[in-house]
């Protein structure tokens, strides 16, 4: 086995139990440096708290780090979701697909539209969408399919755009996880075979703002539908206008948006935290690195994959699946151990057909095979960038207790 990475020297920032007992190791976490606070604080001494020039400012390196033309920052992810299927022409009745193993807000976005998410099951070693699975779906109500890019690993978004394209499906890449992805050497964000990638900037994700997100493309209508959408469906831009303006003060609700911006301190934040994407996603993929050769010797524990012959993930999570069966163990035993040697773990995700939400408008979980053999065996490790190669060593040695040494 090739020698892992080189993580580089950092102070570990974990919780604090009390005297006398190791740091807890929580399964995720933001690192914000005083770099980030001076900037927040810059702005909070600034004239704009909002819609002012620290937002424009994060669109643009945005833009740019992802090779996109344009990015609209927003509140969320989430909401990123909902813009961009607004944005594509989803409407009540109409169908996006989904995949079964995802967060509820890609499905949800789609119901806000009031149209219904047509999930479509995945592959059971990967948690990723499949041309094989789409090409079982029928409907002539199809408007969008949203390929999620899970822990981090892209989708392979060419055959996704082969698939899509001849029928007039447009394509929203759910990236809240692959901020710093690459696929066939272009960082995902590019849209090359999209209409349309979105990001989120949750505390645990590769950078963060606090909350909020992000939608980027190449096409200059979609944006402009996303900057309506953001903002109550308004515009002041004379070129924009559909009757000539009166004055300055002038102003033309277009279509139902929402309020859906970013702040100016969020932006702040994210500026600075996107000058270090590159070193944090560096150090993520030398953690999963040396994750993966201390797990090597148990035979129940399989890493989720993290690299392709297209594709390399940004490894927002290090997801495993586990054979807890096997080992004559529960996965809420095996967390319950994990916690009580200080070391969080996390599930991503239960498949949303086995929501009750989603079942009562008749999704059958069993419908979702791979899905729901990807829930039964995943389990999240630590990973985020103040950690270090001592860090892994002791949630693997704790994760081998757990287990029995399976």
């Amino acid at each position: 086995m090739s020698p892992c990475p080189t993580i580089p020297a950092r102070v570990p920032r974990v919780t604090d139990p009390g005297e006398g007992t190791q740091p807890f190791i929580p399964y995720g976490r933001q690192d914000v440096d005083e770099e980030d606070i001076a900037a927040v604080v810059a702005v909070l001494r600034s004239d704009f708290l909002t819609t002012g020039p620290a937002v424009s400012g994060f669109e643009a390196a945005l833009a740019k780090r992802v090779g996109a033309k344009y990015a609209v920052a927003v509140s969320s992810g989430t909401f990123a979701l909902h813009a961009a299927y607004f944005a594509a022409g989803v409407g009540p009745g109409d169908e996006v697909l989904v995949p079964a193993m995802t967060f509820v807000a890609t499905a949800n976005a789609a119901r806000y539209l009031d149209a219904n998410p047509r999930f479509v099951d995945v592959d059971a070693s990967t948690g990723l969408m499949t041309t094989s699975s789409l090409e079982a779906v029928s409907s002539d109500k199809l408007k969008v399919v949203a390929p999620v890019h899970l822990n981090g690993m892209p989708v392979d978004m060419q055959q996704i755009a082969a698939w899509a394209r001849p029928r007039g499906i447009k394509i929203v890449e759910d990236a809240a996880h692959a901020l710093g992805a690459d696929y066939q050497g272009q960082p995902v964000g590019s849209c090359e075979h999209s209409d349309m990638a979105i990001f989120s900037f949750h505390p645990v994700k590769h950078i963060t703002t606090g909350e909020g997100g992000a939608i980027v493309t190449n096409d200059e209508k979609l944006f402009r539908q996303l900057q309506l959408f953001r903002n109550h469906g308004m515009t002041r831009e004379d070129s924009e206008l559909l009757s000539e303006s009166p004055g300055p003060w002038y102003y033309e609700q277009q279509l139902l948006g929402h309020n859906g911006r970013l702040s100016d301190i969020q932006a702040a934040l994210g500026i600075t935290q996107l000058a270090k994407l590159d070193g944090y996603v560096a150090q993520r993929r030398a953690l999963a690195a040396h994750y993966d050769q201390a797990l090597v010797s148990l035979a129940a524990v399989t890493p989720v994959p993290g690299n392709s012959s297209a594709a390399s993930s940004a490894y927002h999570l290090y997801a495993l699946q586990i054979d807890f069966a096997g080992c004559g163990v529960s996965r809420k035993t095996v967390m319950g151990r994990l916690r009580d040697r200080g070391i969080g773990s996390q599930v991503h995700y239960i498949p949303v057909p086995q929501q009750p939400y989603y079942q009562r408008l008749g999704q059958q979980p069993e419908d979702y095979p791979g899905a729901q053999q990807y829930y039964a065996g995943a389990l999240s490790l630590p990973l985020f960038p103040r950690m270090t190669e001592a860090n892994v060593g002791r949630v693997t040695d704790a994760l081998r207790s757990a287990l029995g040494d399976c």
